[in-house]
C-alpha cells in the first residue's frame, strides 16, 4: 500500500481552468473523502490520480514514485466508478477475474484472488451467476471485487453508490467501510453526499471551485469549520446563518428576537455586522408569543425538523427530540446556547475567532 501526494495541481480544458493549485497528503492506509458540490472538480482530481486526466502542471506521488506521466496501468491504482461496466455474458467470477486473465496472470492465481475478494465481499452465492441476476448492490460489489483481486496500491472510487436506492446505499456504505478495516488500503472517495463523507472518511477534502477550502478529519470540519462554506455543507440540516449587529461588545441578533450574545471571538467596531451561525440541534423551540412562527414540523420518528420564518423573512431549522406537539402556524420562543453559536465576516465568510 502506498499514499498519494498532490503537489501544486492544475488542470485545464484550453483556457478553462478547473483545478487550481491543489496540494494534499493522503497517508498509507488512510480512508479521504472528496466532497464538495457539483461542478467543484472532485472528480476531475480523482481522475488526475488515476491517470484518466492529464495533469497540466503540478505533481502526483503514489508512495515514493512520481506517477504524474504514468498510464493509468502502470500507476498501481484500481477504479470503482458510478456505473457497474460489468460484462453481461460472464459471471460473477468471471468479471472478477478478467483483468488478470488479460495480463496473462497464471488461473490458479487469479482463482486464489478471486475467491478471497469473494470472502471479503460476500459473494461466493452469487460466483456463478451473471450480471442480470444480481441486485443492484450485489453488481456494485462485483465492481468492488474486480478492483481487489488487482491488488493495488490505492482503491479510488467515483461516486459509487449514486445509482443504488436509499436503503441500499446505506447497506453499501456499511460494506465499503468494512472493506477498509479489513484490508486497510489507502482509499479515495469521491461524493456530492455529505453523509457519506461524515461516516466513511477518516479525512475529508472540501472542494469548491477547484480549490481545497478545508481539510481535517468529520468532527475537526463539523465542529471547527474555517468559513461559511464548510459549515453550511457538513452537517444535516445545514447549519442556519442569521444577520447580528455588534453592539456594546455583544452581538444582537434581530431574528431572534432582539437577543443579544455575549463572545470572545474577535469582532468588527461597534455597529458592524457579522453573520451568527447556529446549527438545528442547537436550537430549542417552545410555545409562547414571539414573532417567529412554526411554519412545518417534518416528524422522522425520533427526531423531527422544525422549519421557522423569523422576522424579515429569515428562515430557521429546529431539530427537536421530544414528544411536545405545537401546532403548524403556532409562534414559538427560539432559544439557544450562546457556547455553541459560530461567528462569520459577511464579506469575506471566513470565520471569527
Amino acid at each position: 500500500m502506498a499514499g498519494v501526494t498532490l503537489t501544486n495541481v492544475v488542470k485545464k480544458f484550453g483556457p478553462v481552468g478547473v483545478i487550481h493549485g491543489v496540494d494534499l497528503d493522503i497517508g498509507d492506509g488512510e480512508f479521504c473523502v472528496f466532497v464538495g458540490p457539483s461542478g467543484c472538480g472532485k472528480s476531475t482530481l480523482l481522475r488526475m490520480v488515476a491517470g484518466l486526466e492529464q495533469t497540466t502542471s503540478g505533481a502526483i506521488r503514489i508512495g515514493a514514485r512520481d506517477v504524474t506521466a504514468l498510464d493509468p496501468a502502470e500507476r498501481g491504482v484500481a477504479m470503482v466508478f458510478q456505473t457497474y461496466a460489468l460484462y453481461p455474458h460472464m459471471t460473477v467470477a468471471e468479471n472478477m477475474g478478467f483483468g488478470l486473465k488479460m495480463t496473462g496472470h497464471p488461473k490458479e492465481e487469479i482463482r486464489a484472488k478471486v475467491a478471497e475478494a469473494s470472502r471479503i465481499l460476500k459473494l461466493d452465492p452469487y460466483l456463478d451467476r451473471k450480471p442480470k441476476a444480481l441486485s443492484g448492490g450485489q453488481r456494485q460489489r462485483v465492481a468492488i471485487g474486480r478492483a481487489i483481486v488487482r491488488g493495488p496500491e490505492v482503491f479510488l472510487f467515483d461516486e459509487p453508490l449514486s445509482n443504488l436506492d436509499a436503503e441500499l446505499r446505506v447497506d453499501m456504505r456499511v460494506e465499503i467501510a468494512r472493506l477498509h478495516k479489513e484490508i486497510g488500503a489507502t482509499m479515495i472517495y469521491v461524493t456530492h453526499d455529505q453523509v457519506e463523507a461524515m461516516t466513511l472518511a477518516d479525512k475529508i477534502v472540501v472542494l469548491r471551485a477547484g480549490k481545497i477550502e478545508q481539510v481535517g478529519s468529520p468532527m475537526q470540519l463539523y465542529s471547527d469549520p474555517n468559513n461559511r462554506f464548510v459549515a453550511g455543507f457538513i452537517g444535516s440540516p445545514s447549519m442556519n446563518f442569521l444577520e447580528g449587529r455588534v453592539e456594546t461588545g455583544r452581538v444582537r441578533i434581530a431574528a431572534l428576537g432582539d437577543v443579544a450574545v455575549s463572545t470572545k471571538v474577535a469582532l468588527p467596531a461597534e455597529g458592524g455586522t457579522v453573520l451568527v451561525g447556529l446549527r438545528p440541534q442547537h436550537l430549542t423551540v417552545t410555545p409562547g408569543p414571539s414573532a417567529i412562527t412554526l411554519d412545518i414540523r417534518e416528524r422522522l420518528g425520533g427526531v423531527s425538523y422544525d422549519y421557522l420564518t423569523a422576522p424579515g423573512g429569515a428562515r430557521l431549522i429546529v431539530e427537536t427530540r421530544n414528544d411536545e406537539t405545537i401546532a403548524e402556524g403556532t409562534p414559538v420562543q427560539v432559544g439557544f446556547d450562546p457556547a455553541h453559536a459560530l461567528f462569520f465576516d459577511p464579506v469575506t465568510e471566513q470565520r471569527l475567532r
